[in-house]
């Protein structure tokens, strides 16, 4: 008994991180499956054979590389970017400060404390055991991107969500004439058993990926336009009316910044990034009317 009360159980959070890496190299093998599938084998001789089909292969090869892109540049912010960390002796002044819109909690409550990190915990903020740290407005550790999403971080990890969801369902569209080929007689089959292998296993798993990034996107967007995090729900629920919930415009805003143009892509502008506290991860506006 005496040994197990010494059992450290966040070492087994710690271990994610190594699970993390591991899932990163199954999603490379799935993307180069996919690129295999639909542009080597399927619609790259389309487009190199000419003729009537080849606009439609230009227009398929276009999207898939665009879309591909996007799903790079927005995984690399994701993994790259400081989801928010909490300066070093924070101190919640802000919370004291007498404006109601600067401070997002109660006015009069006690402040938050971190023992593990030994600092102050800003509003929203919480630990992750494996990470090791406070992280700002914490959605939650992703294995897939080996890093934590957070304040700084959340927009990018969405766009990512979306693109990954519209590749996989262009893929999944692209194939449905070579996976049906998979039941046809072996002998009516116009490719190789591997490639047929491989153009089933590409169709299959993009499916799968498209019914569970649906749900995912689902979740996501009802959390955005309520301004809750994933950890938050929990406290939502036993609220009358959610303090952080400004309206569905101004929740987006929160996460996505004031300038349109800047939605789809993984960047903000100086002017937001100045001007909304929230994309800082320290300070966020509340409701005047919201009831506990």
């Amino acid at each position: 008994m005496d040994c197990c009360r010494h059992v450290n159980p966040f070492r087994a959070c710690a271990g994610l991180r190594g699970l993390g890496y591991l899932m990163v190299a199954l999603v490379a093998a799935i993307a180069a499956a996919s690129y295999y599938a639909v542009v080597v084998y399927a619609w790259g001789p389309v487009l190199l054979d000419g003729g009537a089909a080849a606009a439609g292969a230009a227009a398929v090869l276009a999207a898939f590389h665009v879309l591909l892109a996007m799903i790079m540049w927005c995984y690399l912010m994701v993994v790259f970017t400081d989801p928010g960390s909490v300066p070093e002796n924070w101190r919640h002044d802000a919370e004291y400060s007498g404006d109601p819109g600067s401070s997002s909690e109660e006015q009069g409550s006690a402040p938050r404390y971190c023992s593990r990190c030994q600092n102050g915990k800003p509003p929203r903020c919480h630990h992750c055991s494996v990470c090791n740290r406070c992280v700002l407005k914490m959605d939650h550790h992703c294995i897939w991107v080996v890093n934590c999403v957070g304040a700084r971080n959340y927009k990018y990890f969405l766009l990512f969500l979306v693109y990954t969801f519209a590749e996989t369902v262009l893929d999944t569209l692209v194939l449905i004439p070579n996976f049906v080929e998979f039941f046809q007689d072996e002998s009516r089959r116009s490719s190789s058993p591997g490639d047929t292998a491989i153009l089933f296993v590409a169709f299959v798993l993009n499916l799968a990926f498209v019914l569970s990034l649906l749900c995912f996107i689902g979740m996501h967007t009802s959390l955005v336009t309520s301004n809750t995090t994933s950890i938050e729900v929990h406290e939502r629920k036993k609220s009358v009316s959610w303090k952080y919930d400004l309206g569905w415009r101004r929740n987006l805003e929160q996460v996505f910044g004031t300038k349109k143009l800047f939605w789809f892509v993984p960047l903000y502008s100086t002017e937001d990034l100045h001007n909304i506290p929230a994309l800082r991860g320290l300070e966020f506006p509340t409701r005047s009317d919201a009831i506990v």
